[in-house]
């Protein structure tokens, strides 16, 4: 098994799209005006407007209604990251903060609410863990 990618569901494909664009600096591969993805070299992010959901079946997903999944990001320097977006989006939902497993971590939502994690290993443990 290979794990593929993260599927966001939206009524906004195109503000969400350029969020994410702007986050990461990854373009977009855009299939049509609903499904585009941000592929990055570990998995790839979704983004399909809510007129897709009624191909997998009515009401299998809601679009702005996660409250479970964060998606989250490598990065080589978080701090650095924080003060980059800080110029453009204001909800976060922390500082970057060291967490108890090693990583120095950076929660912020996307206009739909979604949770993102920027993080970088920091504790030889954590380096270790995401070295390739």
């Amino acid at each position: 098994m290979k794990f593929a990618s993260v599927r966001v569901i939206t009524d906004n494909v195109k503000g969400l799209v350029e969020f994410y664009e702007r986050a990461t600096h990854e373009p977009a591969l855009w299939s049509n005006h609903d499904f585009a993805e941000l592929r990055v070299a570990s998995c790839t992010l979704a983004i399909a407007s809510s007129r897709t959901v009624g191909l997998f079946g009515p009401g299998a997903a809601q679009p702005a209604d996660n409250h479970t999944a964060i998606i989250e990001f490598i990065v080589d320097d978080v701090d650095s990251e924080y003060a980059r977006l800080r110029e453009w989006t204001a909800d976060f939902v922390n500082e970057p903060t060291t967490m108890p497993w090693g990583n120095r971590s950076l929660l912020f939502r996307d206009p739909d609410g979604n949770l993102i994690n920027f993080f970088t290993p920091v504790t030889p443990e954590s380096m270790a863990k995401f070295a390739q």
